[in-house]
């Protein structure tokens, strides 16, 4: 079983000499020198891209992401050693791969630009990220011709979070579409969370390994009424991959809005030191007592120390838990048996901090208004090189859009992956030279 899970999906490959790398070596290498992993040094993590050199990006996201996953694994190994030599492979390559490739489908805006992208496809498959980097590792990123850069099926399964595909998934928006972009509410048009139907051949690809009963379980979901369907399951690396996103985001982001001012001491104190005083872990109480005063000390390395204490306190603090048992599940496959997780009261600590920057930070009033900014850009972009592909498009992208055009395909995913590229530097640039009158516009400015 093992071999078919390194299986690539395109068979044959270049032989390099004396390359002696595993296969999620070079899985890690194909994303590293990606364009798409380069973009995320232009791509809106939590405040906005060039705002300022100091705030994180999705680059340094993921670059942080990677880092914890590593620490994850050590600290699985260390407590789980016989179900770590079996499960996990021998260094960190594949986690390390996952954590930093698992950004690369988001578009520029962050998730206001995901809205924008989903609302004008919402009637040809519609848009998500996670989706979309299933995409560009499978099928979009020129390592191959048709193949994408051809990881290796343990990859491509490490970065489904969502195994379902969307038709499967998605409720439709009760809500009338606006009568003009301006007036859309990001709120009622988020997309459900999964795999595009166009690219049904490579999640099925994916999932070959698996038994009838396995796949099925795997692909169920679980429904709430008035929302989006929602997947049950993830494989054992996606689940260390998904805790290492999560740290990341709710403790290392933190720190931007700290440092930037962005949050108040009052707030913080109030809405987090509160409840992590509240829990029922001796330590969390009293670590929590003079958190306050560090993260918002001027002795930055006095921050640095208190950061550093929260995400070691997570990542040692993960379990590695048996969903047959602990969930009644029935899977055969190992790695979908079982999953890193974080336990009742670490999990309760983990979300207090993640509750704390989407209220505080991420709601703010004024990164929502940029977000909608972002936004407005990315549907007018999309409405504009959709009336006009081969006049608008570049040669690469118009080819495709004709091909699929041409082959009845979805032609209206050729331009969703052209925008979805952008970085939010591009977008804006091509936004001003579409839409914005200037004086002796240059020929370079016209042919972004």
């Amino acid at each position: 079983m093992e071999n078919l899970w390194l299986e690539r999906r395109l068979k044959t490959v270049s032989k390099r000499q004396h390359d002696h790398r595993s296969p999620f070596q070079r899985d890690r290498a194909r994303i590293l020198h990606s364009a798409a992993f380069r973009r995320l040094q232009s791509k809106t993590q939590v405040m906005g891209s060039g705002q300022s050199d100091f705030y994180r990006t999705r680059l340094t996201h993921s670059l942080e992401a990677a880092q914890i996953g590593s620490g994850i694994v050590a600290q699985l190994k260390s407590k789980y050693p016989q179900q770590c030599a079996e499960l996990l492979p021998t260094d960190d390559t594949l986690i390390e791969a996952l954590c930093l490739a698992h950004d690369i489908g988001h578009p520029p805006f962050g998730h206001g630009g995901e809205v924008a992208l989903h609302y004008m496809m919402r009637h040809h498959g519609g848009f998500e990220g996670n989706g979309q980097t299933l995409r560009i590792v499978a099928k979009l990123e020129p390592f191959s011709e048709q193949n994408g850069m051809n990881l290796s099926r343990r990859t491509l399964l490490g970065l489904l979070k969502y195994p379902q595909t969307l038709d499967q998934l998605n409720q439709p928006s009760e809500e009338r579409p606006p009568s003009n972009f301006r007036q859309l509410k990001a709120q009622d048009w988020h997309p459900a969370k999964g795999i595009y139907l166009d690219d049904a051949d490579v999640l099925n690809w994916v999932l070959q390994p698996l038994s009838l009963q396995d796949k099925t379980e795997f692909q169920q979901v679980k429904s709430k009424n008035g929302c989006h369907h929602k997947t049950r399951y993830k494989s054992l690396d996606c689940s260390i991959m998904e805790l290492a996103d999560d740290i990341a985001y709710g403790i290392h982001d933190l720190e931007d809005a700290i440092v930037t001012g962005v949050v108040s001491r009052n707030d913080f104190e109030e809405q987090v030191i509160a409840k992590l005083i509240a829990t029922d872990d001796a330590w969390v109480q009293e670590y929590a007592q003079p958190l306050a005063q560090l993260l918002f000390s001027e002795q930055h390395h006095k921050q640095k120390d208190a950061i550093g204490g929260l995400v070691n306190y997570l990542i040692t603090a993960i379990e590695l838990q048996d969903l047959n048992q602990l969930l009644n599940t029935n899977f055969g496959e190992p790695l979908l048996q079982f999953n890193a997780r974080l336990p009742k009261v670490a999990a309760k600590v983990l979300q207090i901090f993640k509750d704390f920057v989407f209220n505080f930070v991420i709601k703010q009033t004024s990164i929502q208004r940029i977000e909608y900014r972002g936004q407005q850009i990315v549907m007018e972009l999309f409405e504009a090189l959709a009336s006009d592909p081969m006049r608008l498009l570049p040669s690469n992208s118009a080819k495709r859009w004709q091909y699929a055009k041409d082959n009845g395909l979805n032609h209206h995913r050729v331009i969703a992956d052209y925008v979805a590229g952008m970085t939010d530097d591009y977008a804006t640039k091509l936004y001003k030279t579409l839409f914005l009158p200037s004086v002796g516009a240059s020929f370079r400015e016209a042919n972004l």
